[in-house]
């Protein structure tokens, strides 16, 4: 059996960090993972900025009410779950990806969540360190063979797991760091990478 594992931000939506540096004008919240490899070290300074300028979660995801998923990632999706099941596994919060599961079909997501008080966002609690290896490597064990694609440093640990690794859109940085990973631009590109990632004829 073959599973393939996706990130989310990045691949099928955009960055909702970014979004809301866009928004609210924080450009310090433009940095993600594709920028600081060390998770707790983004989020600590993601959590400090949103108590600096008086951000809630409330603001945060009115920003992420009006983002959809990039263009032509609903299509890509349905194909794929038509050849493969299909597991999210992200660096995100279920309080931030509900609106944009809903808009994908739910899909089955694995990711973290965070700790609120008063509709302010005060810590984040991780599902479990090193959850996209971890998932990849309980997968194995549950004898599926995983294909994976993400595009940020986050992600790498998973393709390097998986049997299949895939970049998919990934920053000139990351692309120097792991030129092992095939790189896809654009979705009929990340078909073509499953298609040849496969055992089976698709």
């Amino acid at each position: 059996m073959e599973l393939a594992c996706l990130d989310l931000e990045g691949v099928l939506v955009p960055e909702i960090w970014i979004n809301v540096a866009e928004r609210t004008g924080i450009e310090a919240l433009r940095l993600t993972t594709r920028d600081i490899p060390d998770y707790d070290q983004l989020m600590r300074r993601r959590l400090g900025l949103l108590d600096q300028h008086g951000l809630k979660l409330s603001d945060i995801q009115r920003v992420i009410a009006d983002m959809g998923p990039v263009e032509g990632a609903h299509e890509f999706l349905d194909w794929l779950r038509k050849r493969f099941q299909v597991v999210i596994l992200s660096d995100t919060f279920y309080e931030f990806a509900v609106p944009l599961m809903r808009q994908l079909g739910w899909p089955t997501l694995f990711c973290h969540r965070l700790e609120v008080v008063d509709d302010r966002v005060v810590n984040y609690v991780l599902r479990q360190v090193d959850g996209k290896r971890r998932a990849v490597r309980a997968f194995h064990a549950l004898d599926f063979r995983v294909i994976a694609a993400g595009d940020s440093y986050n992600d790498t640990a998973m393709l390097a797991e998986a049997e299949t690794g895939i970049l998919f859109r990934p920053p000139q940085n990351v692309i120097d760091e792991f030129p092992q990973f095939p790189v896809a631009r654009t979705f009929e590109e990340l078909r073509e990478q499953f298609r040849k990632a496969s055992v089976r004829s698709l």
